[in-house]
């Protein structure tokens, strides 16, 4: 009895280090990948086996279909992709997922020569280990990642060894031996396999554990092919889960994951069993080994996706009927907390929809100048939907940053993080200085407002130059680009000092009898929330510069700046008088 307790302890302690080794390989994959999985996936061809190849590739790279499918359920409710493109990405999961069988079948490796012995879990794993610590020690984020991943693989492969020599005493128990004829029966089988699946959530772990009891001698091909159509049952759970809560589309991309695997094992056992009644398959009775368990599903899922491939519109036609049409719109989540499950794939998606706030701030402030021009009541409407969205963008945002922070991140994506806190609040502030502009506008066409022709030129030349600094900012925020983030500060300062000219300017008028004070209260509207946008855009530049450099705080970077205390105040000061040349203005007369 006391053999049995520590056989028993070390075959759990095989599955735990197994399970551990597995979760960290793949969340330090994901990592090493970073936001490139959303590129790779979101944007797809209308083309479904470019999308079951990228499926396939996507999931082999982070080792996990269960991963992908619930990213891809998140993407289908965020309006990222489509539900016909979700279909062929769902189906290349299922077999880039066996990639890791190939890998644990190295257990069952026999041989006395030295490549043999060298990829032998036993020699593999260790030698990976002492590699993976040595990276892991060092102080380059991207060897820690690779180092990260190595220790991974040792764990899990060391976990499956573990496992293999723990379930060796299993061969002479009978009990066990019934148990495996049991499975023979495909319904058994197939429910076993789903549930043990289902309860794990890794058709991979289910697997692995399936290739470790082949050291027994006990697992026959009868009984391992029911177990491994039921793990591919089992592995839709995650996804179902995960679509819990979502629009009608999403819910109906992971149906299509489940319809995908059931229809599939459906037409195996109809196919493989029914030949059964004419054919002997005598191999059945056949022990099977950890190489026949990798061919086996592989083999499995390669043929339902070649019948099913080009079946791709039944599918989502059959996850209709599941899941009727409605008549109202489905509402989308912009930033669906899925995609947490995957930090660097939120990140992404966090800086396009910052991305997107930016980019309606600007569309919003290039319409409120256009109607201090000539007013339009549909651009004022426009405007102000405009900075309602900014608004709800700012709250979402704010709410979904503080949710990644708790994260672990790369250092790349923490820097990324970090920059859209601190940016975000400057972004919306834009929008609302947008709106600012466009009550001006209505004001002057209310009111009458005529300014002199003088006015006319110097706010044609002050507005040009906001909307310069508010593209630019836009472009080098969208983008990321430094480079262009260092120009902004530079014409910022030729925004102040544009400002203060025109308020000189209007002075000297009003001494002269030339203008109205009523006139320069508009116009102080006018030019408060020009400068003000130029210093949001400021902010925003200045952040993402220091932020992502871990440097300085803003205001020290700033003074240091004006001060020539930095390596490239030389660059700014050529570059603001490039800009004040640029942005001149008519002589007064």
């Amino acid at each position: 009895m006391t053999a049995y307790i520590f056989k028993i302890i070390s075959l759990l302690g095989g599955l735990a280090l197994f399970l551990f080794g597995m979760d960290t390989m793949g969340k330090a994959l994901e990592r090493q990948a970073g936001g490139k999985l959303q590129t790779i996936l979101a944007k797809m061809s209308s083309k479904v086996w470019k999308g079951f190849l990228l499926g396939a590739a996507v999931t082999a790279v982070i080792q996990s279909s269960s991963a992908t499918t619930v990213m891809v359920v998140g993407f289908v409710n965020s309006g990222i992709m489509t539900l016909k493109q979700a279909v062929g990405v769902i189906m290349g999961s299922n077999v880039g997922t066996t990639v890791t069988a190939w890998v644990l079948s190295l257990s069952g490796l026999e041989g006395d020569s030295f490549l043999i012995k060298l990829f032998k879990p036993s020699t593999l794993a260790p030698l990976i280990g002492i590699i993976g610590i040595v990276l892991y020690m060092g102080k380059s984020e991207k060897k820690r990642g690779i180092g990260t991943i190595m220790l991974g693989f040792m764990a899990l492969m060391t976990g499956m060894d573990l496992m293999s020599s723990s379930m060796a005493f299993l061969k002479t128990e009978a009990w066990f031996a019934d148990l495996m004829i049991s499975f023979t029966n495909p319904l058994v089988g197939i429910l076993f396999g789903a549930v043990l699946t289902a309860i794990i959530q890794s058709s991979s772990a289910s697997v692995g554990i399936l290739q470790g009891l082949c050291v027994t001698g006990a697992v026959t091909y009868g009984a391992a092919i029911p177990i491994i159509l039921g793990q591919n049952i089992g592995t839709c759970v995650t996804a179902i889960m995960g679509a819990i809560g979502a629009n009608r589309n999403a819910r109906r991309t992971a149906i299509v994951h489940l319809l995908f695997n059931v229809v599939g094992v459906l037409l195996f056992v109809v196919v493989f069993y029914g030949l059964g009644f004419f054919i002997d398959w005598t191999f059945l009775s056949a022990p099977v080994q950890a190489w026949d368990i990798s061919v086996i599903h592989t083999g499995f899922n390669l043929a339902a996706t070649a019948v099913l491939l080009p079946l791709n519109g039944l599918l989502v036609n059959l996850a209709y009927v599941v899941i009727p049409r409605e008549e109202t719109p489905q509402k989308q989540e912009l930033l669906d907390e899925r995609l947490l499950a995957t930090p660097a794939v939120a990140v992404q998606r966090a800086q396009e929809i910052a991305a997107m706030m930016a980019a309606d701030a600007a569309k919003a402030m290039r319409l409120a100048i256009g109607m201090t021009k000539k007013f339009d009541a549909a651009a004022m409407e426009e405007v102000a939907a405009l900075e309602d969205r900014t608004d709800r963008y700012e709250d979402a945002l704010g709410t979904y940053l503080v949710q990644l922070s708790a994260m672990n991140l790369s250092v790349h994506d923490n820097r990324i993080l970090n920059t859209l806190l601190y940016t975000i609040s400057d972004i919306e502030r834009m929008g609302d200085h947008a709106l600012a502009v466009a009550k001006a506008a209505l004001e002057i066409e209310e009111k009458k407002i005529n300014f002199s022709a003088p006015a006319k030129a110097e706010l044609a030349v002050l507005e040009r130059a906001v909307l310069d600094v508010v593209d630019h900012t836009v472009a080098a925020y969208t983008s990321f680009d430094l480079e262009r983030a260092i120009k902004i500060e530079p014409q910022e300062q030729v925004v102040d000092a544009l400002v203060r000219e025109v308020k000189s300017r209007h002075v000297r008028r009003l001494r002269d009898g030339l203008c109205t004070v009523e006139y320069g209260f508009v116009l102080e509207d006018l030019l408060t929330a020009c400068e003000r946008t130029a210093d949001h855009c400021s902010n925003v530049a200045v952040e993402m510069l220091q932020v992502s450099e871990g440097k300085l705080e803003a205001h020290e970077y700033l003074n240091a700046l004006k001060a020539g205390e930095l390596h490239e105040s030389a660059a700014f000061a050529e570059q603001f008088a490039q800009y004040k040349a640029q942005y001149a203005f008519p002589d007064e007369k």
